[in-house]
């Protein structure tokens, strides 16, 4: 470790070789890193939220419906795509390097004395969630969205013992080494956030993981709501928004648009606006909600989340679905965007998905990447599929990607290592009118903004 005074590029290097020298530890361990920062931020109004897919997305339409509100909101969000700051932000604004230094050099110290004591330096995402908190503290937010890491019951963030609010999104199989092998397993682990009398917002889409959501609530004695697909109706969807209407009494008359296509995100905005009307009513406004549903909507008409059916260009999605859910979703998305260009195109049918979207995909070695590949070759036949390598030590090799790709379709699998020459090859194979989708890991989404960002322009590769 180094000691004394760093840079912020020292300090980003520091965090990043913190998985190198410790490892996680239980609760009582982050709620003693915390009071050792003087338990920041815990008289803020805390909205916890986990889930499999979707939680980000959720925690995002919070966050602008809060600031829609005139709260001041802080997001503690993971993973990041680019910059590590993207973690920690204060109405949507990432922190900046300066106060990103200022943070750590005073949680590194703390961090210091626990590691000297033999309690064990804290981990990677501990040490980012004591960040996060003691920069809300700082800024004395008036609500905190935390999403979890991984799970819920053993989570860093799961040391917060008084929320507000909880919320679980979509549940699929996802890190079944360490969750568990069943949806029952994993809903029981997400479901493992959940406090008395803290009410909990939670997708009821699959019953499997419904049903244990709901008797864990009520052996914890936690109010919950389920939610739905018949809470709200889908009225358009293509490449740029989806448009839903909501079922009940307080905006039944307002359409809702979300410039994000995939058509999972009206559960998510659903979960945000249930929670978000719970919220007023516990600060005794529950008058004012219908005169604010058009103020919601327009907030979230303005909302962009990074990686989830993200537009990049004319012709470039990136998308994060990393499980074999978010594919499954993904595809879902994908199909009703073509169907609805063919229809204002007076096309008949959707014919022109078959066989003429890029997929550019890779993947990490600890998800269900077989299932991905499958699913992805069955539901979204392709021109051709593209494979690549993640920038991270998990990654799968682009050889035996395309071995795995070609066990499920007969279309053509082109194997570049390196992704600038993955890109340009997804150029050079779409049609005239075709659309390449990068998917498959966040990590490949943060690869291709960074590249992109460094100068790069995707139309040349």
């Amino acid at each position: 470790m180094i000691k004394g005074q760093f840079t912020y590029e020292e300090a980003a290097a520091y965090i990043e070789r913190i998985p190198k020298f410790t490892k996680k530890h239980p609760l009582w361990h982050t709620r003693e890193f915390l009071h050792r920062l003087s338990d920041p931020a815990m008289d803020a109004r805390i909205i916890h939220v986990a889930g499999t897919n979707g939680k980000g997305s959720v925690c995002a339409y919070l966050q602008a419906i809060l600031m829609a509100e005139g709260k001041k909101t802080g997001f503690f969000t993971s993973p990041h795509l680019v910059s590590v700051n993207e973690r920690i932000r204060i109405n949507n604004q990432q922190i900046s390097d300066e106060r990103f230094l200022e943070i750590f050099k005073e949680v590194e110290e703390v961090a210091g004395q626990m590691e000297e004591e033999g309690l064990g330096h804290p981990s990677y995402f501990e040490f980012l969630f004591g960040m996060g908190m003691l920069t809300f503290a700082r800024e004395k937010v008036d609500y905190i969205i935390l999403e979890t890491g991984l799970g819920g019951r053993l989570d860093a963030t799961n040391a917060v013992e008084h929320p507000a609010a909880c919320v679980i999104t979509s549940i699929s199989l996802d890190h079944t080494d360490i969750l568990g092998d069943t949806i029952e397993k994993i809903a029981a682990e997400k479901a493992g956030i959940l406090k008395k009398d803290v009410p909990v917002f939670f997708d009821g889409s699959c019953k499997k993981s419904s049903d244990v959501i709901r008797k864990t609530a009520e052996a914890v004695g936690a109010p919950c709501r389920e939610i739905s697909k018949n809470a709200y109706e889908i009225r358009e969807v293509d490449w740029k928004h989806i448009a839903f209407s909501r079922v009940n009494a307080y905006d039944k008359d307002v359409i809702y648009e979300i410039p994000l296509c995939g058509c999972y995100q009206a559960m998510n905005v659903e979960l945000a606006l249930e929670t978000a009307e719970y919220l007023m009513e516990a600060a005794g406004r529950k008058q004012e909600i219908k005169e604010r549903s058009r103020v919601w909507a327009e907030a979230l008409a303005g909302i962009t989340w990074e990686g989830r059916m993200e537009r990049i260009g004319d012709h470039m999605i990136l998308d994060g679905a990393h499980n074999p859910g978010a594919i499954a979703a993904f595809a879902e998305s994908v199909r009703e965007a073509e169907k609805s260009a063919a229809v204002s195109q007076e096309a008949p049918g959707t014919k022109e998905l078959e066989g003429d979207p890029v997929i550019v995909f890779s993947a990490v070695a600890d998800k269900k990447y077989e299932e991905m590949i499958q699913d992805l070759c069955t539901q979204i036949p392709a021109r051709c599929y593209v494979v690549t390598e993640i920038e991270d030590k998990r990654r799968v090799p682009a050889e035996e990607l395309k071995a795995v790709f070609e066990r499920y379709t007969d279309r053509p699998v082109l194997e570049r290592k390196e992704l600038k020459d993955a890109l340009r090859t997804a150029e050079q194979n779409r049609s005239k009118e075709g659309k390449i989708y990068c998917l498959g890991s966040l990590y490949l989404v943060g690869m291709v903004k960074k590249l992109l960002a460094g100068g790069g322009n995707h139309a040349e590769f």
